[in-house]
């Protein structure tokens, strides 16, 4: 008599199956991975250049509105821009090359990837001020990636 045999194990084509069903996940997992981890740094990078960009709106916009007597006249340098007196002088400020300064004009070494620029400009008049007593200020920080953050804001004569 014939008796059958239970079977036991798996099969040549089945394990060439499960080889490549697993492999196919695995590389799709790990694609996922690399795009994750190439971009975590965007977050950091554009939450520094706002931090850069408030930093400089603030310290404008605590400046006088208008150039006191005997003030400062020159060209908005890095170098010079401890001498700023007043909004206006930061019309056409960029840090240069050199990336991001402290007032006095030391390099941050750490934001050396970073550069800003600033644009002062009459506005229109605003609700209940005047046109001439109005300016927008405007700063542009490029960061890593070509990130750049724009912020606004207006000095009002008052």
């Amino acid at each position: 008599m014939y008796t059958k045999r239970a079977e036991a194990g798996i099969s040549l084509i089945e394990l060439v199956m499960f080889i490549v069903i697993v492999s196919v996940g695995i590389a799709g997992i790990l694609a996922v991975m690399n795009s994750v981890t190439g971009s975590s740094t965007d977050p950091m990078v554009r939450k520094q250049a706002h931090a850069i960009a408030e930093s400089m709106l603030e310290e404008i916009e605590l400046k006088d509105f208008a150039n006191p007597t005997g003030g400062f006249s020159g060209a908005a340098t890095p170098a010079n821009r401890s001498q700023f007196d007043d909004v206006s002088d930061y019309a056409g400020f960029p840090s240069g090359a050199s990336g991001i300064q402290t007032v006095d004009g030391t390099p941050i070494p750490a934001l050396s990837a970073y550069s800003v620029s600033v644009t002062v400009a009459g506005t229109a008049a605003l609700s209940g001020i005047a046109a001439s007593d109005a300016k927008l200020i405007t700063v542009t920080v490029t960061g890593p990636g070509n990130t750049s953050v724009v912020l606004e804001g207006y000095r009002s004569n008052y």
